[in-house]
């Protein structure tokens, strides 16, 4: 009975970090990037962390998208531990589960943007007319479907992110990691953004682990939280 209930516990979070650290460096003289970080958040909450440079934001979100691994401690994503993931386990956990936006848009130059926005469903095998209306759907969602047919470098930064975001969540992943997607953004264009990653976010009902600077930006969250040296406020 005990060991049903706490399963049921452990997955109502998205994401759980039990006493979570993070060193880099030689074990001599590591750097620590976290230390002992203890942190829930819920299936469905738009999360914001603050905190300066170098206070373990970009870190915490590396190990959550399983670009980085754990020092020690113990990591779930939807209720399981994945500190022992190996490279096979993470690739399957990006392609289903994950969608992530970051500073630098990482659009693919080459590509159209409903090319760029298909991608992540074209790895997961989908059929191309199927691939291809959901990609011009999403890319409708977020504001772009007058952009079809465009290149990366005929857009805006605004608009890059707008792409880059309905790449994110067109696979209807259950946690969305965004490391500072406004940081190339003026004010304006940037306060705009995160309307659009949160409304998706509502729509669909995904996760948001949202890293930022921006004040305004973190106010549209549901949650915000301090993290400085390595550590949660």
């Amino acid at each position: 009975m005990y060991g049903a209930l706490k399963g049921f516990l452990a997955i109502t979070y998205m994401i759980q970090c039990q006493h979570v650290c993070k060193e880099y460096g030689r074990r001599a003289m590591p750097v620590v990037a976290l230390r002992d970080l203890c942190l829930n958040i819920s299936q469905g909450e738009f999360c914001a962390l603050m905190g300066p440079s170098g206070s373990g934001k970009s870190t915490l979100l590396h190990l959550v998208a399983g670009l980085d691994s754990v020092t020690s401690g113990d990591l779930f994503l939807d209720g399981r531990s994945c500190v022992t993931f190996g490279d096979r386990e993470w690739t399957h956990w990006r392609r289903e589960k994950i969608g992530m936006v970051f500073q630098a848009f990482h659009l693919i130059p080459g590509l159209t943007i409903e090319e760029n926005v298909a991608l992540p469903l074209r790895l997961r095998g989908g059929s191309s007319t199927s691939v291809d209306t959901q990609a011009v759907d999403m890319l409708e969602k977020v504001g772009m479907s007058h952009r079809l047919g465009h290149r990366s470098h005929e857009l805006s930064g605004g608009e890059q992110q707008r792409v880059a975001i309905a790449r994110a969540f067109v696979h209807r992943p259950r946690l969305i990691v965004a490391d500072e997607p406004t940081g190339n953004l003026d004010g304006p264009t940037g306060e705009n953004i995160v309307s659009v990653l949160r409304e998706c976010a509502k729509e669909f009902g995904q996760t948001v682990l949202l890293a930022t600077h921006s004040i305004t930006a973190a106010k549209m969250a549901d949650r915000v939280l301090t993290i400085r040296d390595g550590q949660l406020e």
